[in-house]
């Protein structure tokens, strides 16, 4: 893989490219500038656009003028440096080192082509493209056939991550707008200019986070995807620590929330592989949402909330146990999600003992084999 790394004051170096994609540069480039946005900095179509066009006044064949291109015109303030520097280093594969200060942009003359594209021109299109080419590629294959060096970038892609948890109306109401006419804050106001009329002011419902618990399922059957779906659930803690809620199912239920609660998520991974001890055994997924019900979900934390169970399908216990507690957690639940790896490949059908009792109480049943697939389920569970 192409690595890239962030320029320092002199670095004008070109990027070398080992293979070259199908897309223009353009597209390259707008594809990052949504990416920015999703992680989120406030990216307008106007900056996106004016993105593009300084990159290639930049020479967008080289890192320095990608990188700076984009810090000047994506970036509102220095607030979002930080998030711009994680994204670009999990966009275009590369580490950026801290402290490099930025180099003023060199004098560029604006020509005009009268023959073919010149080779220049097309080597820089294929080095931007060359940058990001298999980080694309790397966020649509399946988890489980990753060497570990690309398990690694992996990692780096979910440490990236800026989800946007649900929400769910509140009770209090908030000053807005617009919307219901807040009578007392108007009479106030009223108040204010002796008798006169004055503004008048609104109100609305406010908001509030909406709880997720995840059931990971860790059965051998699951092994290949148990550490991305961790990942993923401390991706979840770490944007709402007090409204997430993680479970591994095996033989038995663990609760591993506290682990994830970590800021590192190596170490949260590792707090949860020593805290888990059916790692790699066996499955009843009955027995483990029942157990889940009765102690915590009935008592209040499966109501109204999002939960999302992280499973093949395959059942070692009663399936007909499973289909009762699952109806009985639709009951609870906002919305129930089940996530199956198998769910995204080619000739799946849900046929599965575990899946085909389940899947009549299912509000959405998901893939979940690539990072692409995870990015959805964070767009489902976010739009809940």
């Amino acid at each position: 893989m192409t690595t890239v790394s962030r320029p320092s004051a002199a670095a004008g170096e070109r990027l070398q490219p080992q293979t070259a994609g199908g897309v223009g540069a353009d597209v390259l480039l707008m594809g990052f500038a949504r990416a920015l946005r999703h992680a989120g900095v406030g990216v307008t179509s106007d900056r996106a656009q004016t993105f593009v066009q300084a990159a290639s006044a930049a020479d967008a064949g080289t890192a320095g003028g990608v990188y700076w291109s984009g810090r000047a015109t994506l970036c509102a303030g220095p607030d979002d440096f930080d998030v711009y520097d994680k994204v670009f280093a999990s966009w275009f594969g590369g580490d950026l080192p801290t402290g490099s200060r930025r180099r003023q942009p060199a004098s560029t003359v604006a020509q005009a082509g009268l023959g073919e594209d010149s080779e220049e021109g097309r080597e820089s299109d294929q080095m931007v493209v060359s940058v990001a080419s298999d980080v694309e590629l790397l966020r649509h294959r399946d988890v489980a056939d990753l060497a570990p060096g690309e398990r690694s970038e992996l990692a780096r892609l979910f440490a990236g991550l800026r989800l946007r948890p649900p929400q769910r109306r509140a009770a209090r109401r908030v000053a807005a707008p617009r919307g219901e006419v807040d009578a007392r804050r108007t009479l106030r106001e009223e108040l204010r200019y002796a008798g006169e009329p004055g503004p008048v002011r609104y109100r609305r419902r406010g908001r509030r986070a909406r709880r997720v618990v995840l059931l990971v399922d860790v059965p051998g059957s699951m092994a290949p995807y148990a550490d991305s779906l961790l990942r993923l659930a401390h991706a979840l803690c770490r944007a709402a620590p007090r409204h997430t809620e993680v479970f591994t199912v095996g033989t038995r239920l663990t609760r591993i929330t506290r682990a994830m609660r970590q800021r590192d998520p190596d170490a949260a991974l590792a707090q949860a592989g020593a805290t888990v001890p059916d790692w790699s055994g066996g499955t009843r997924l009955g027995e483990a949402l029942k157990a889940f019900l009765d102690r915590w979900g009935q008592r209040g934390m499966a109501r109204g909330a999002v939960v999302v169970v992280c499973s093949d399908g395959w059942e070692r216990g009663d399936c007909g146990l499973l289909a009762t507690q699952a109806e009985r957690m639709a009951r609870l639940s906002h919305r129930l999600v089940w996530v199956n790896p198998h769910r995204g490949k080619a000739g799946y059908e849900p046929i599965q003992a575990g899946i085909a009792a389940c899947l009549p109480h299912l509000d959405d049943l998901l893939a979940g084999h690539s990072f692409a697939t995870f990015v959805e389920l964070t767009e489902v569970m976010a739009d809940a």
